[in-house]
């Protein structure tokens, strides 16, 4: 039987997230999440699924906030549209689906699928680079060059039941600019 050509066969989910740059810093009184010193002074990653995020540190916030090359990043509603559509054509052209997006002001939420098992840091790369082309292509570019912050968490999905908590999560954000849910696993 020949399979519907719009359908992708998907082997890996992903729940990414990435900020823009300066909106939470290290050190925040939200904490945070990433890879930090913990009271020891070891280096502990509180970027793990079940893992508290670190604790407040105002001399550590205080310490990135002076290093910061430019005005925090905020993103707004054209910007939001217009990243909302570049991803979706990002997932296409790569062959992934994007089962949900989420665009705040200061933070980006995607579950993707994808065939095989490429290493997440070149999907997340791949939607951070898209993402900042159609902004400095539509927008004044970020006076420090850059619109996200480095990194960001990519957690596999391990189940229908991950994947579908992590969108409920998607949708249920505070102030969205743009959410994004796909109803089933067709291209549209």
């Amino acid at each position: 039987m020949n399979s519907p050509v719009n359908f992708i066969a998907v082997d890996r989910y992903w729940f990414l997230t990435w900020i823009t740059y300066g909106s939470w810093l290290p050190g925040s009184k939200r904490g945070f999440v990433g890879t930090a010193l913990d009271e020891a002074g070891q280096h502990f990653n509180f970027n793990e699924p079940g893992t508290p995020p670190a604790m407040p540190n105002p001399a550590l916030q205080e310490f990135a906030r002076r290093n910061l090359k430019s005005p925090p990043q905020r993103l707004n509603h054209q910007q939001a549209k217009s990243l909302l559509e570049q991803f979706q054509e990002t997932a296409r052209f790569r062959g992934w689906l994007v089962v949900a997006a989420g665009i705040m002001r200061t933070h980006i939420h995607i579950v993707t699928g994808v065939p095989g098992d490429p290493d997440p840091e070149k999907i997340l790369g791949d939607f951070k680079a898209c993402g900042s082309r159609i902004l400095n292509r539509e927008s004044s570019w970020p006076a420090g060059n850059t619109w996200w912050s480095t990194g960001g968490s990519k957690r596999t999905l391990k189940d229908e039941q991950s994947v579908e908590a992590a969108v409920n999560y998607i949708r249920n954000q505070s102030n969205p600019l743009a959410i994004w849910p796909r109803e089933n696993g067709m291209l549209t």
